[in-house]
C-alpha cells in the first residue's frame, strides 16, 4: 500500500473526560463549524492510554511515571497523530477559518509562539531562539518527524518539569534537531499563535489579533505562562494534594479533606501543644513580622520559643509589651554560637511534643500549623513537610510557586524523633530533615501558599541560591499588574510592609539593576543575577554572593543553549587537541541512550580525536541490543569506540541508596570501571568519565576540563541548572575534619557519614574558578590517561576507607597527584530513583546520606 502524504481530515483534542470545560465549549464548536466534513475525536485519558497499550507498549513505562496529567497529554498527542494523523489543537484553541488551505500540500505542519515569549523568565532558561507551540500539530500519519520526537519524548522524560520532559522546550528542540528527511513546515506566530500570553501582554503591550492572517487563536487559558491575579485562598472546603512515604519509600498520594479533622478539634478533641521554634538575632523588623504571623494562627494549641543572641533587648522589649504567655522568650548573649546550636536550645525549651520550625524572616499563612497537624495527624504520620512554597524576592518584585521538594523550613514533626542540629552556620537543618524522612512516615502537603520564602539579601544563603529557586519554579509573576494583584491578595492574610505594596503598584522610575541586555524596541525584563545572559563571550565578574561568603572573585554565569549554567570558558587547552576516551558503563539504560547519544553528538570537540567506549552489564530493558544497533553509526562518527558486555550477577533486592547495599555496589560500579577501562583504553591521552545518565552539560565541556590544566578534574554535578549538588562523591574535607568522629559512620568498611559531616559540596564553592578536592564523582571526571597506565584505578575494596571513584581519588592522592573541581562548569543530573544505569554514581554517593537529600 503506498504510503499516505496528505494530511487527514480529522481534528483530535484530549480531556480527561467527554465533558469538556464550560469555557472551552464555543472554541470546540468553532473548529467543527469551520470543518464540517472533517471528522473530529475528543480523546480521554483512558483512551489515550488504551491507543499506547495496543500500538506503543514499549512507552507505557515512561507515560504512567509522569508526574502530572498534563504531560501525559502532551505526550498522548504525538502518538494519536503518528497512528490516525490529523490535526491536535488544545481546547483552548479558536478556529478563526478553515484550514484545509494551510496544509494543502504539507506533511507535518506546526506554529512559533510569538518572539515575545522567548524573553519571559520562564522561557529564557532554555536557552532557545524560536518558541514552537504544542496546541496545533497537524501531522500525515507515520510522519517520520513523530518518531523521532517518540525518542526525544525517552530522552527527555527525567525532566522534572512538563516544558522540558514534554511541552514546548521539548518539542522545540526536537524541530531544530529534526532528521533531514522530515518535511516540516513551520508557521509564523500571526498565523495561529497572534495572541499574547497574559505575562508577556503586561510586560510588553497587548497587541490586537490580525485576523487578515490569522487562521486560529491561542487564547493560553491554563497554559504554563499564565499570569492572571488569584487570589490567597484559604484551604477550607477544598482537598489538597499529599503524598506520603515510610521511611524513604512512597506509601500512598491523593487529595486530602481538611474538614474532618478540624471538626474532631471542634468537637473537643484534644490538640497537641506545637512549639513553633525561631532563632533570630539583630534582625527586629522581621522577627516582629513572624512574631505576627504566629499570633494569627488558627490552631488552637501553640507556643512560640524565640531564642535571640542579638546585641541588644529591643525584641525582648517587645515581647513583654505583647505579654501574651504562648510566646516563650530566651535571651542569650552574643558569644558567636553557630545557627545549629541555637536551634537546639529552642528545642530544648519546647514544651510541646510537635516542633515547628518557624523562621525570623519568612511568612506564614495563618492556617499554616493548622493545615499540617490536620495532614499530620489525619495520615498518622510522624512529621509533615510542604511540597513547594511561594518565593518572593521584594526587591526584584518577584514572586512564584516554587518547584516541587522537600522544604525543610515548613518542617512540623514530633519532637521525639528530630535529631539535634549539627553545629553548622547554614544549611544545619538539611541533614535533620533528611533525618526525619529516614526515620518514620512523612507526609508532604501541596499547600504552597502557606509559607512564603522571602528573599531580603540577608539571608543564610546567597542571591545564586535564590535565584536558582527562581528558575525551578512552577509559576513566576513580574513586575506588574499581576504582581501587584498577588501580593494585595496577600495582604489580605498576612502581615506585609506597606510599603511594599505601594511599590508594587508603581512601574520602575529607571533601569533595574540587574535586567538582561535587550535590543532596540524590547523592553527590558526583570531576571536574577545569577541567569542573566553575559554580554560577552568572556565577560568576568566576581560571583554574586562572592564577598559576603568570603569566595574568591570567579566567573560570571551565562546563558546556555542546552540549559546548563556555565561560568565563562575556561583557558583553551593546547591547539592540536589532544586525544579523548569517552567511557560509560551502563545497565538497564535504555531510557537514557538517546539522550546520551545526542549530547555526545553535541560535543563541538573534534571528532577525530574522540573515542567511545561502553560496557553494558546485567541489563533487562534491551540495553545491549539498542547498544549493537546504535553501533555502526557511532563508528562512523567517532575515531574509535570500543562496545564491551560483562555480566557481574550483581541485582539490588532494595532501594539503592540503602547504607547496607553501598560496598557491594559500589564495588560491583569500580569493577565495570576498570573492566571497561582495560578494554577499551588503547593510545588516547585523556580519559572522560561519563555516565548515561547525565542529561545535560555545555558543548565545550570537554575544552573547560582540559583548561584546567590539572590530571584530575570534574566539573559541578547538579540535580537541576544552578540547584543543589547531585554528585556527593565529590567534596571537600572542612578544617577540622581529622577531629571528628568518623568511626560511627563506617560500615561494611567504608565511610558513610550524613550529608555536611566534615564534608563541603560545590553548591558551597560556587564563586570559585576552581578548587582542590578530596574525593571526586563519575558523572563526569576527566583523567589523565597515563595515570591510569600507571596503576590509577577504582578500588574494589576499601581503600583508606572510601571505594570506587573517592577510593580513586584517595590512591591518587598517596601517587602525588590532587584532584580539582570546576565548581561553575555544570553538568546536569536530575534525581530519578528506581531501576537504571550502571554508573549512578551520583546517587551511589548518597549512601547514608540517604535518597530525597533537601536544600535550602
Amino acid at each position: 500500500m503506498a504510503e499516505q502524504r496528505d494530511i487527514t481530515p480529522i481534528i483530535h483534542q484530549i480531556w480527561h473526560d467527554k465533558d469538556v470545560p464550560p469555557r472551552c465549549q464555543a472554541w470546540v464548536e468553532s473548529w467543527r463549524r469551520h470543518h464540517p466534513g472533517w471528522k473530529y475525536r475528543l480523546w480521554t485519558q483512558v483512551e489515550c492510554r488504551a491507543l499506547l497499550a495496543e500500538h506503543y507498549r514499549w512507552f507505557l513505562p515512561i507515560y504512567d511515571r509522569y508526574p502530572e496529567g498534563v504531560m501525559r497529554a502532551e505526550a498522548g498527542r504525538y502518538f494519536i497523530l503518528d497512528r490516525f494523523g490529523g490535526v491536535y489543537v488544545d481546547l483552548n484553541f479558536e478556529c478563526l477559518r478553515p484550514v484545509d488551505a494551510l496544509l494543502a500540500g504539507q506533511e507535518l505542519v506546526v506554529g512559533l509562539e510569538p518572539q515575545e515569549h522567548v524573553q519571559l523568565l520562564s522561557a529564557h532558561r532554555s536557552g532557545l531562539p524560536r518558541l514552537v507551540g504544542t496546541g496545533f500539530l497537524a501531522a500525515r500519519p507515520g510522519h517520520p518527524f513523530l518518531a523521532h520526537v517518540h525518542r526525544q519524548l525517552v530522552g527527555s522524560h527525567t525532566h522534572s518539569g512538563s516544558l522540558d520532559a514534554t511541552g514546548t522546550f521539548m518539542l522545540t528542540r526536537a524541530v531544530d534537531q529534526a532528521p533531514g528527511d522530515c518535511r516540516i513546515t513551520v508557521l509564523a506566530a500571526r498565523t495561529l499563535y497572534p495572541l499574547l500570553r497574559p505575562v508577556a501582554a503586561e510586560l510588553f503591550g497587548d497587541r490586537p489579533v490580525d485576523r487578515d492572517h490569522a487562521y486560529a487563536v491561542h487564547h493560553w487559558a491554563d497554559s504554563w505562562g499564565r499570569d492572571v491575579s488569584v487570589p490567597a485562598q484559604s484551604v477550607a472546603g477544598r482537598q489538597i494534594p499529599f503524598w506520603t512515604s515510610q521511611d524513604l519509600r512512597p506509601r500512598a498520594k491523593g487529595g486530602l479533606d481538611l474538614d474532618p479533622q478540624r471538626e474532631r478539634w471542634a468537637s473537643g478533641a484534644p490538640a497537641p501543644t506545637v512549639s513553633c521554634l525561631m532563632v533570630t538575632k539583630d534582625r527586629l523588623p522581621w522577627a516582629m513580622r513572624a512574631l505576627r504571623c504566629f499570633l494569627a494562627q488558627t490552631y488552637p494549641s501553640v507556643e512560640l520559643v524565640v531564642v535571640d543572641d542579638s546585641a541588644d533587648g529591643a525584641l525582648e522589649d517587645h515581647v513583654r509589651a505583647l505579654a501574651d504567655p504562648r510566646i516563650r522568650f530566651r535571651r542569650l548573649l552574643p558569644e558567636g554560637r553557630t545557627l545549629g546550636e541555637l536551634r537546639n536550645i529552642a528545642v530544648d525549651l519546647a514544651t510541646g511534643p510537635y516542633v515547628c520550625q518557624w523562621d525570623d524572616d519568612d511568612l506564614y499563612d495563618p492556617e499554616r500549623v493548622e493545615v499540617q497537624m490536620a495532614a499530620l495527624l489525619g495520615l498518622d504520620a510522624t512529621a509533615c513537610f510542604l511540597a513547594r512554597e511561594r518565593l518572593w524576592w521584594p526587591k526584584r518584585r518577584l514572586l512564584a510557586v516554587s518547584g516541587a521538594r522537600v522544604w525543610e523550613g515548613s518542617m512540623v514533626c514530633a519532637k521525639e524523633v528530630l535529631p539535634r542540629y549539627p553545629a553548622q552556620r547554614r544549611g544545619e537543618d538539611t541533614p535533620v530533615a533528611e533525618a526525619v524522612l529516614r526515620a518514620g512516615r512523612v507526609v508532604s502537603v501541596d499547600a504552597p501558599e502557606l509559607y512564603t520564602y522571602v528573599y531580603h539579601g540577608n539571608n543564610t544563603f546567597d542571591e545564586p541560591h535564590f535565584a536558582g529557586l527562581f528558575d525551578a519554579a512552577t509559576h513566576v509573576w513580574v513586575s506588574g499588574p499581576a504582581y501587584a494583584g498577588h501580593l494585595r491578595a496577600m495582604a489580605a492574610r498576612l502581615p506585609l510592609d506597606p510599603a511594599d505594596l505601594v511599590r508594587a503598584e508603581r512601574p520602575p522610575t529607571g533601569p533595574a539593576p540587574d535586567t538582561a541586555p535587550h535590543t532596540a524596541g524590547d523592553a527590558p525584563r526583570l531576571l536574577p543575577q545569577a541567569r542573566r545572559p553575559a554580554t560577552g563571550a568572556a565577560e568576568s565578574a566576581p560571583a554574586p554572593g562572592a564577598a559576603e561568603s568570603g569566595s574568591a572573585p570567579g566567573a560570571a554565569e551565562s546563558g546556555s543553549a542546552s540549559g546548563v549554567a556555565e561560568s565563562a570558558p575556561a583557558p583553551a587547552p593546547a591547539a592540536e587537541r589532544p586525544s579523548v576516551l569517552v567511557l560509560t558503563p551502563v545497565k538497564d539504560a535504555v531510557a537514557f541512550l538517546p539522550r546520551y547519544l545526542e549530547n555526545l553528538r553535541a560535543l563541538d570537540y573534534p571528532r577525530d580525536a574522540v573515542s567511545v567506549g561502553l560496557l553494558e552489564g546485567d541489563s533487562h530493558d534491551g540495553t545491549w541490543e539498542a547498544l549493537r544497533e546504535a553501533l555502526p553509526a557511532l563508528e562512523a562518527e567517532f575515531r574509535r569506540v570500543t562496545l564491551v558486555r560483562r555480566h557481574f550477577g550483581f541485582q539490588l533486592t532494595g532501594p539503592r541508596w540503602e547504607p547496607a547495599a553501598q560496598r557491594q555496589r559500589r564495588s560491583v560500579l569500580a569493577r565495570a570501571r576498570n573492566q571497561l577501562l582495560s578494554r577499551a583504553l588503547g593510545e588516547e591521552e585523556w580519559v572522560l568519565w561519563l555516565d548515561v545518565d547525565v542529561t545535560d552539560y555545555p558543548p565545550d565541556l570537554i575544552q573547560r576540563l582540559l583548561g584546567a590544566r590539572e590530571e584530575i578534574v570534574v566539573p559541578h554535578c547538579v540535580a537541576e541548572p544552578g540547584g543543589p549538588t547531585f554528585d556527593l562523591n565529590t567534596f571537600v574535607l572542612h578544617p577540622n575534619a581529622a577531629a571528628l568522629d568518623w568511626s560511627r559512620w563506617l560500615r561494611d568498611g567504608i565511610l558513610q557519614p550524613p550529608r555536611g559531616f566534615g564534608r563541603s559540596y560545590l553548591e558551597d564553592l560556587r564563586g570559585h574558578e576552581r578548587v582542590r578536592v578530596d574525593a571526586v564523582g563519575g558523572t563526569a571526571l576527566l583523567v589523565h590517561a597515563n595515570l591510569h597506565r600507571d596503576g590509577l584505578v577504582f578500588p574494589t575494596v576499601p581503600y583508606r576507607e572510601l571505594i570506587e571513584t573517592e577510593g580513586l581519588a584517595a590512591l591518587a592522592q598517596d601517587m602525588g597527584v590532587e584532584c580539582w573541581a570546576l565548581p561553575g562548569v555544570e553538568v546536569v543530573h536530575p534525581r530519578h530513583w528506581g531501576g537504571g544505569p550502571l554508573s549512578r554514581t551520583g546517587e551511589a554517593g548518597l549512601g547514608a546520606e540517604a535518597q530525597g537529600s533537601v536544600d535550602r
